[in-house]
């Protein structure tokens, strides 16, 4: 699914974030303008300490700002309070990270049932799981799963309250070629046939080649900006 040029998810201007740290300044990002469109599949690439995550976490309402504005479906979140960031993250945004945070106690059905019963219209654990390929897995604990299946968890787990905007932060970081490709096949399909917009951060530029758009980021600012005119499928990934 291609995305709509005109519908805006996320608009942000101007956006710094200064750590302290004693006497010393980090400052991670130095003035962010972007806009992420709704159905895009989006590549964030740079080294690191180029301010990749900390926009994730502030897109996803993780953190806030020091200095700038971000606007989501036109709602400004730069002042928001704590309960409505909280009502954000839970209602629109699936993250995925690294690190697979699964409950080692149980099923794979039941980690992802635990986002299920409390979103307000969300996908049933079997739907989610077999959008990832892990129909076979359902139930499963973590223990008895690879580290791709355990990640292909997480999406599910993710997707399953319908978001508008998945956040991935490494999600192919910790597995081997093959199985990160299956993962991103995964996120594929996610944004292919539910239209979420996802934005990907990673190291491997390989991987920017099945995005709409690649966004790169250098010592906390967005440096270069590149559309792909032909975008391949995750199966065709290699690295």
């Amino acid at each position: 699914m291609d995305p709509e040029p005109t519908e805006i998810i996320f608009r942000a201007s101007g956006l710094t974030k200064v750590y302290r740290m004693g006497d010393v300044e980090v400052h991670a990002l130095r003035g962010v303008d972007l806009e992420l469109r709704r159905g895009e599949f989006v590549v964030l690439l740079g080294p690191s300490g180029s301010g990749k995550s900390t926009l994730l976490n502030i897109l996803g309402g993780l953190d806030v700002p020091s200095g700038g504005q971000v606007w989501y479906h036109g709602e400004d979140l730069t002042d928001a309070s704590d309960a409505r960031l909280t009502q954000f993250r839970r209602d629109h945004v699936g993250f995925v990270f690294q690190f697979y945070n699964l409950i080692p106690s149980l099923t794979a059905r039941e980690n992802v049932a635990i986002v299920t019963d409390i979103a307000h219209d969300p996908l049933q654990p079997e739907a989610a799981l077999a959008l990832v390929g892990l129909t076979e897995r359902l139930d499963h604990f973590p223990a008895q799963l690879s580290g791709g299946e355990q990640q292909r968890v997480a999406i599910a787990r993710a997707i399953a309250k319908r978001p508008v905007v998945m956040l991935c932060d490494e999600p192919t970081g910790a597995l081997d070629s093959a199985t990160g490709v299956r993962v991103l096949d995964a996120l594929e399909r996610v944004n292919a046939e539910m239209g979420t917009t996802t934005i990907v951060i990673t190291h491997n530029a390989d991987i920017a080649r099945m995005a709409h758009r690649v966004l790169y980021m250098a010592d906390g600012r967005i440096v270069r900006e590149q559309t792909n005119a032909e975008r391949i499928s995750a199966r065709e990934l290699s690295w």
